[in-house]
């Protein structure tokens, strides 16, 4: 369900720099993400897709420039505040980021136990939802290495959906999937965007995916934002910088 044009802006980046070691990676970003929409950054490895996202949620701070989420930039928040607004978002890292000592059931209330607002009887409730929501009703009191590469990246989802947050963040989320895995991927990641009405923010090389998940891609291209266009726009367009980056992933999806 696409985002509307005209919804407001959810997340605004403006004139974003970042260097590590004297080697720039963010050269003066540009980009705005409406409410509700399915944002999908794409470019190649090392061009600094990750390194956006942890702006995003306020786990880097920019050399130059703003993130701002709702009209707050974000870098001008001390520890207690940074700490409340990253309640704001829910996080599916790569390969699910799962504790290996915890079981699945634990992974998904880890978060809904550290905020302190839930009785216990309300965190298992909450925690048996959100695993049938992703398909997982059984698995609870599995350990993360009894379950396949897909079912660790929807525990992950589970997890990042588990406190309601009204923005989502995806990093690399079909990475080392099998092309069957990765469709189911790909439609919980709309049908958890749908139900939550959260606005996504997705990293990905993986054209396939991202061309059925997006509303609209940026393109990350030598540290800035090269082009941002709706999926049909993307593979219709005439860039020789669009154009290649297309044939190299599509290329290396289908090896």
């Amino acid at each position: 369900m696409p985002a509307a044009t005209d919804a407001p802006v959810k997340i605004r980046i403006r004139d974003l720099h970042k260097s590590f070691d004297g080697k720039a990676v963010l050269r003066g970003v540009e980009l705005e993400i409406r409410r509700g929409e399915s944002m999908v950054v794409v470019g190649g490895s090392g061009t600094g897709k990750s390194v956006l996202l942890k702006h995003v949620i306020g786990l880097l701070k920019p050399d130059r420039g703003t993130v701002e989420v709702d009209g707050v930039a974000v870098e001008t928040l001390g520890y207690r505040e940074i700490a409340r607004f990253r309640r704001r978002f829910g996080m599916a890292f790569q390969e699910g980021a799962l504790f290996d000592s915890m079981t699945v059931a634990e992974n998904v209330a880890f978060p809904l136990r550290r905020r302190g607002e839930l009785r216990p009887d309300e965190i298992r409730r909450r925690v048996a939802e959100c695993l049938a929501e992703v398909g997982l009703e059984d698995v609870g009191e599995k350990m993360p290495s009894e379950l396949s590469g897909g079912m660790r990246r929807r525990v992950g989802f589970a997890r990042a959906v588990a406190h309601e947050p009204e923005i989502l963040l995806f990093d690399e989320p079909t990475t080392g999937l099998d092309p069957v895995t990765k469709r189911t991927i790909d439609a919980l990641i709309v049908e958890l965007r749908r139900h939550h009405g959260a606005t996504t923010v997705t990293i990905s090389h993986d054209m396939p995916s991202v061309l059925r998940i997006a509303d609209r891609i940026a393109m990350l291209h030598e540290g800035t934002i090269a082009a941002v266009l709706t999926p049909d726009e993307f593979r219709r367009s005439s860039d020789p910088r669009i154009r290649d980056f297309l044939s190299g992933a599509l290329l290396a999806d289908s090896a």
